[in-house]
C-alpha cells in the first residue's frame, strides 16, 4: 500500500516537471523567436548617411617653411659716450634725428686744454729752433755731437706733448661714430659729464638683424641666401623679407638649438632693435604637392588617416549613394590651414574635410560644402 502511494507521489511530482519545463520551454523560445524578428528588422533598416564636407585633392605649389621666434638688433647700435670728463659747453642735435658719420654731436668747454695746447706748440717750435741752429754748429765743429742727440730728443718730446694735447682737445668735440638714427637724450648744456656717461643711443636701422634660433634637427636644412619672412605684432598683416646671412658654427649645449642671423630690410625704419618677432624660414625649393585641409587628416599614435568618399551601391530609388573608406597617408609638414601629402591619395579623389568623428570606414554620407573648413597659406584671423 505505502508503495503504491509512493509511485503515484513520483508520477506527480514528473508531470509537474514536464508541465514547468513546457512553460519555460515556451517563453525562452517566444523570446528567441523576439530577438531574432527585431534583428532582422533592426537589419532590414540601413543606416542613415552622414553629412560631411568634400573638396577635390589638387597639386599646389609648396614650400617647407621652419617657424622660429626671434628679436631684432641693429646691425651698428651704440651709447655714445665722453672719453674724458668734461662741462657740455653746445649740442647739435635733437632727440630723434638722422645723423651721419662724423657729424658733431656734443662739444665739451676746451679753453684750457686749447691754450695749453698752444703753449706746447709754441715750446716745440722753439726746440725746433734749437735743434736747427745746432744742426748747422755741429757742421763747423761748433757743438758736440752729444749736444745735437739732446736736442733731436727734446724736440720729439715736444712734439709727443703736442700730439698728445691735441688728441684731448680733440676728444672734447664728440662725433657721431657711424650714420643713424638719435635716441632720447636727458644731456643738457652746462651738464658736467664723466667718462662712460651715456650721452644718447645711436642706431642704424636699415638694415636690421633678426636673430633666432633652430633645433639642431634643422641644421641641414637652412643655408646662407635663404630668404625669411618676419612679422611682428607691431603691424599686424604686414609681411617683412630678408635673407640668412650668417649660422653660428656651434650648437648651444644646454638647449641643442644653433643661432642664426638674418639681415632685413628696414627702408622706412618700422622695425626697432629688441622688437620680438616671427620668423619663418623658406626652407626648400617650391615643389609641387598635393595639399588638404589639416581638419581632413586624423592624426593618431598608429599613423594620420583620411577618410575618401566612394561610389557606393545604389538606393531604393536606384540613385547612386557615396561611402566614406578609410585610408592611411604620410603627411610632409604643414602650412597655415594646409597640409602636403606624399602618398594615400590620388590627384582628383575627393576627401571629406569635416564630419570624420561619425565616420567608420563604409558609412553612407551625402556632401554639404556650404560651410567649408579654412584651407589658407597664410591664416589672418580677425574679429568680429
Amino acid at each position: 500500500m505505502k508503495s503504491g502511494m509512493e509511485g503515484k507521489m513520483v508520477k506527480r511530482m514528473l508531470l509537474m516537471l514536464a508541465v514547468v519545463g513546457l512553460v519555460f520551454g515556451g517563453i525562452f523560445g517566444y523570446k528567441a523567436f523576439q530577438g531574432y524578428m527585431m534583428h532582422k528588422a533592426m537589419s532590414s533598416q540601413q543606416m542613415p548617411p552622414a553629412t560631411v564636407t568634400a573638396m577635390k585633392a589638387e597639386y599646389q605649389p609648396w614650400q617647407a617653411q621652419i617657424k622660429s621666434v626671434g628679436s631684432l638688433r641693429a646691425v651698428r647700435g651704440v651709447d655714445v659716450t665722453s672719453e674724458i670728463t668734461g662741462l657740455v659747453r653746445t649740442l647739435n642735435f635733437k632727440s630723434g634725428d638722422e645723423v651721419k658719420a662724423e657729424q658733431v654731436l656734443v662739444q665739451l668747454n676746451a679753453d684750457a686744454d686749447i691754450a695749453l695746447l698752444h703753449s706746447l706748440e709754441a715750446a716745440a717750435d722753439l726746440a725746433q729752433t734749437v735743434y736747427d741752429r745746432d744742426k748747422k754748429q755741429f757742421t763747423v765743429q761748433a757743438v758736440s755731437q752729444s749736444t745735437l742727440d739732446t736736442d733731436a730728443a727734446d724736440l720729439k718730446s715736444k712734439r709727443a706733448q703736442v700730439e698728445a694735447q691735441a688728441a684731448i682737445v680733440d676728444k672734447k668735440t664728440i662725433r657721431a661714430p657711424f650714420a643713424g638714427h638719435l635716441g632720447i637724450s636727458t644731456v643738457n648744456p652746462g651738464q658736467y659729464i664723466n667718462p662712460g656717461d651715456k650721452i644718447v643711443t645711436l642706431q642704424t636701422l636699415d638694415p636690421i638683424y633678426a636673430d633666432f634660433y633652430l633645433p639642431q634637427q634643422k641644421l641641414s636644412l637652412v643655408k646662407p641666401g635663404q630668404t625669411i619672412l618676419v612679422t611682428t605684432d607691431t603691424y599686424p598683416g604686414t609681411v617683412f623679407r630678408g635673407r640668412i646671412t650668417a649660422i653660428s658654427p656651434r650648437v648651444e649645449t644646454d638647449s641643442r638649438n644653433f643661432q642664426i642671423e638674418a639681415t632685413v630690410a628696414n627702408p622706412r625704419h618700422l622695425l626697432l632693435p629688441g622688437t620680438y618677432v616671427n620668423v619663418e624660414v623658406q626652407a626648400e625649393e617650391v615643389r609641387q604637392f598635393l595639399t588638404l585641409p589639416q581638419t581632413a587628416v586624423t592624426f593618431n599614435p598608429y599613423g594620420e588617416t583620411v577618410f575618401v568618399a566612394e561610389s557606393g551601391k545604389p538606393g531604393p530609388d536606384g540613385k547612386p549613394t557615396l561611402i566614406a573608406k578609410q585610408r592611411f597617408v604620410t603627411a610632409n609638414g604643414t602650412r597655415g590651414d594646409q597640409v602636403a601629402i606624399l602618398k594615400g591619395i590620388n590627384p582628383g579623389e575627393l576627401v571629406v574635410t569635416s564630419g570624420q568623428l561619425k565616420l567608420k570606414s563604409g558609412s553612407p554620407i551625402v556632401i554639404n560644402n556650404k560651410i567649408q573648413p579654412t584651407n589658407e597659406i597664410a591664416p589672418n584671423p580677425t574679429e568680429e
